[in-house]
């Protein structure tokens, strides 16, 4: 996907029509979570055949929302970065939901909201209650975490927040270090600290380098892993505890 400064230079038609077709907004909802992806996955995903799905990917290749990993004779999807990511999850705020029909599609909507990834961060109920812990314990600063849509300037639902500028602290930088996650070596090209909306719980959630990093850590641990489902996650055991003693942060079970 094309990186510019003004939508008005931006080919928008273009990678709309990439995406509208259902079957691959469904891959790259799949691709959401930030993992790469065999083509015979994303068929599953997409409920389509094999044959098909690869008309799809090539499509979205051309418009450039998702690349291709060679890994010896097989190859990965995946999206090409997080504005991707940012970009779907900003039409989801505007599109209508799809209708829950069945319990199992009830079922994984709760599972969603309790605990997803968005790209590469932790989201959902959990990804609010870290975000929350980190500013009550002086991680960082700069807002209170929570989303007031009657003094808002740009902010909006299901999509990245500019109106608060969150900082790390350096008491907040050793406490990150000590838990295995250096803010210092992360990669620059990347901003440090950014935040989402949380369309499910109306609050942030962090995101940026900082965000991929520290729910990269959570999974290194097992204190959270995939669910079998798209975009899920579940805490462990060990991921309950940690969090109380690590964080403060109290998860019901």
């Amino acid at each position: 996907m094309a990186t510019t400064t003004d939508a008005r230079d931006a080919d928008i038609a273009r990678a709309a029509a990439a995406i509208a077709d259902p079957s691959r907004a469904r891959v790259l909802q799949a691709l959401l979570e930030g993992r790469a992806l065999p083509a015979s996955v994303l068929a599953t995903e997409a409920g389509v055949s094999a044959s098909t799905v690869s008309g799809h990917l090539a499509k979205l290749l051309e418009a450039g929302v998702v690349r291709v990993e060679p890994h010896g004779r097989h190859r990965y999807y995946r999206l090409t970065g997080p504005a991707v990511g940012e970009a779907l999850e900003a039409l989801a705020r505007i599109a209508p939901p799809l209708p829950v029909t069945s319990l199992r599609q009830s079922t994984h909507a709760h599972a969603l909201r309790r605990a997803r990834t968005c790209y590469d961060h932790v989201a959902g109920a959990l990804g609010v209650a870290l975000m929350a812990a980190l500013l009550e314990r002086g991680v960082l600063e700069g807002g209170d975490g929570r989303f007031h849509p009657e003094a808002t300037e740009s902010d909006r639902l299901s999509a990245p927040g500019n109106d608060t500028t969150y900082r790390l602290t350096d008491p907040g930088r050793a406490e990150l270090a000590a838990f295995g996650v250096d803010a210092d070596g992360l990669p620059a090209r990347r901003p440090l600290i950014r935040y989402c909306v949380d369309w499910t719980e109306q609050r942030h959630h962090l995101a940026g380098a900082l965000g991929a990093a520290l729910t990269g850590r959570l999974f290194a641990l097992d204190w959270i892993r995939r669910g079998s489902r798209r975009r899920v996650i579940h805490l462990t055991d060990e991921g309950r505890t940690g969090l109380e003693r690590t964080f403060g942060i109290v998860v019901d079970a």
